[in-house]
């Protein structure tokens, strides 16, 4: 028995007529090694038969209905009410593997500095058929800039950590340390494999309501980094589903992931600007990328908004050329440039 057992984990499960997936996401949780846990399903409105299937699947379920308010909302609910001394966050769409919680209490106990921790995952389509083992780092850009050996203060194999650890993972890495200058070049933590102390989420607060519909995590994450050491396990502890029609990552809510991306690095240029350590030059090629990025999904829609911000990418660093190419198509007559959808490659290639 691990000196830990007796300590609570709280895991909040957003959820939004996912009724069957968000059974299988429970499931997962009460499944665990580690059982002391209280799981608390928030229904955001849904209109399917979620009650029906989550309300008595055990004693440790809590469910909680609200209004439908957006995933922020649904989590800050689960918190407010959460009990356990550890917060894990599971999304309704995922699955947590038995030993997940088991491997980052362990972390978290031998690392007491650490606030958090998280891990890599699986990707799988909807029908459970893994398509991607290691999906984090494909998933995060943030992760081209990132270097875990380089970046975090201490490395060590996870089975010097962990000593139930499954042997396929014994020569993987573990690590610990403040990266909060890092996740200004995006986020790299992926909320479903999170396990946070109470005590720093205490600190850090809630989820932004204001950041809407997609990449609300990436505020919260940063603010978790900025509180104090963090720890990572390069392991992957669930199973993501990627490719169904209600995902929040799917193309028609881009527009509010690069939105928010830009508003959490602009709200954490003026309220932490110089605790991040990076090169000023990297910071403005980063911001410059974020307006770009907005200015990209804006486009079909609304050139005189995406022209506004492809300029001020532009000031920034104004050595993109496909930005550029972009910027002068804002300025064309959108008829026109449908007209031209077919040949768009090649009138971005004249500026390439």
């Amino acid at each position: 028995m691990n000196k830990y057992d007796y300590e609570t984990v709280s895991v909040i499960v957003p959820t939004y007529n996912r009724a069957r997936k968000c059974k299988r996401a429970v499931e997962s949780v009460l499944a665990q090694t580690h059982q002391n846990v209280e799981v608390i399903v928030v229904d955001d409105g849904s209109t399917d038969n979620t009650q029906e299937l989550i309300e008595n699947m055990d004693s440790r379920v809590k469910y909680i209905r609200q209004e439908n308010a957006g995933v922020s909302a649904a989590r800050n609910s689960g918190l407010r009410v959460a009990n356990g001394e550890y917060i894990g966050f599971l999304d309704s769409d995922d699955r947590w593997l038995p030993w997940k919680l088991e491997a980052e209490l362990t972390v978290l106990h031998a690392f007491p500095e650490a606030g958090m921790v998280w891990t890599d995952m699986t990707a799988i389509d909807e029908n459970g058929v893994t398509i991607q083992d290691s999906y984090l780092k494909t998933m995060y850009a943030a992760y081209m800039h990132f270097d875990a050996d380089r970046d975090f203060r201490v490395s060590l194999k996870v089975s010097d950590v962990w000593s139930n650890c499954p042997s396929q993972f014994q020569q993987k890495r573990c690590f610990v340390g403040n990266i909060f200058s890092w996740m200004f070049m995006g986020n790299l933590v992926h909320t479903s494999t999170v396990l946070l102390r109470k005590i720093r989420q205490n600190e850090v607060g809630f989820f932004d309501t204001k950041l809407v519909k997609s990449g609300e995590d990436y505020d919260f994450h940063f603010r978790t980094c900025r509180a104090g050491d963090v720890a990572f396990i390069d392991i992957p502890s669930i199973d993501y589903c990627i490719g169904a029609s209600d995902q929040l990552t799917k193309d028609e809510y881009i527009g509010y992931i690069a939105l928010n991306n830009l508003k959490t690095i602009k709200k954490m240029m003026v309220e932490a600007k110089n605790e991040i350590r990076l090169p000023k030059k990297l910071m403005r090629k980063r911001i410059a990328q974020s307006y770009a990025w907005l200015g990209m999904t804006e486009f079909k829609q609304n050139h005189f908004k995406a022209a506004v911000h492809l300029f001020k990418s532009l000031l920034l660093y104004p050595f993109d050329r496909r930005v550029l190419a972009y910027f002068i198509l804002s300025f064309l007559p959108q008829t026109l440039v449908e007209m031209l959808q077919d040949s768009m490659s090649i009138l971005e290639n004249i500026f390439l």
